[in-house]
């Protein structure tokens, strides 16, 4: 092959010899030649076409810091979430997929209220407060976080986006005024000895791990919701994949109604919410 302009399906090899995702290698591919938008589609109708030099350096640098661990969303500097375009780095976590599961939750129980005021606690890149805002236009929607690095890149994605949002900075609810249709979080909630932070170096360990047990923040959340919901109005969490029972009991404690779980893609129980209960009316 000649190293000096390869085609974009010998650099796609390239990557699978380093031990690449083939998606992987597809995105980094789309960036290195400035086509991100382009999708995997045109990198198989353009497979037989040289890379110039300089693009075939940088991809195989890309490549090489994959390898090293860090997120595909971060050496391009964007990700998709719920169908929007989102720019991300190194100051915020990478969206996964499987929070869409918590944005459709969301929509569910705000869905029959006009003009529903919902709060998203630890937004980092702004991912679920502006999925929501994108399906409900008349939302007033207020996105929190205790970093000002978060802040920064999340109010960059809703100025480039278009959406309202506003933003304050505060730990958790402490500060946030008024009361919310419903509370919505991806707190961090892994354990602070947990192995498994030693392979997510490359992401804010703050907006990971949160105490021994990993269930120090929700505790907060939990404790702090109910003077910041209106009767009826829903908190919805997202947690680890073994958390779901201790969060429903963290609920039921503190008197939420309705407790329940749901599954994210992979059929793993990783978002619990409950509803406020409504006064009941003495006769």
């Amino acid at each position: 092959m000649n190293c000096s302009a390869p085609t974009l399906a010998q650099a796609l090899n390239q990557a699978h010899t380093l031990g690449l995702e083939r998606i992987d290698a597809q995105l980094l591919l789309l960036h290195a030649v400035a086509r991100p938008d382009a999708g995997r589609a045109w990198l198989l109708a353009h497979d037989t076409d040289a890379m110039d030099e300089a693009a075939h350096a940088q991809f195989l640098a890309l490549c090489q810091r994959r390898v090293a661990g860090e997120p595909v969303a971060y050496l391009t500097g964007r990700k998709e979430f719920y169908g929007l375009p989102l720019q991300v780095d190194a100051r915020v976590l990478d969206p996964r997929p499987d929070t869409e599961t918590l944005v459709d939750w969301a929509l569910e129980v705000v869905a029959p209220l006009a003009a529903p005021r919902v709060v998203d606690l630890g937004t980092g890149s702004g991912a679920i407060a502006l999925a929501l805002q994108s399906q409900r236009a008349d939302a007033k929607v207020l996105a929190v976080d205790a970093s000002a690095d978060a802040l920064a890149v999340a109010q960059a994605n809703a100025q480039r986006l278009g959406f309202p949002v506003l933003f304050q900075r505060g730990d958790w609810l402490q500060g946030v005024d008024g009361v919310f249709d419903a509370i919505v979080s991806n707190p961090p909630y892994i354990a602070s000895a947990d192995p498994h932070l030693a392979a997510l170096t490359h992401e804010p360990l703050q907006a990971l791990a949160s105490g021994a047990d990993g269930l120090e923040d929700i505790r907060t959340i939990v404790a702090q919701a109910p003077a910041h919901l209106r009767p009826g109005g829903w908190l919805l969490l997202e947690h680890g994949y073994d958390q779901a029972q201790a969060v429903q009991a963290l609920l039921f404690a503190q008197g939420f109604t309705q407790v329940q779980s749901r599954n994210d893609l992979a059929g793993i129980a990783r978002c619990t919410g409950g509803q406020w209960p409504v006064a009941q009316t003495v006769k």
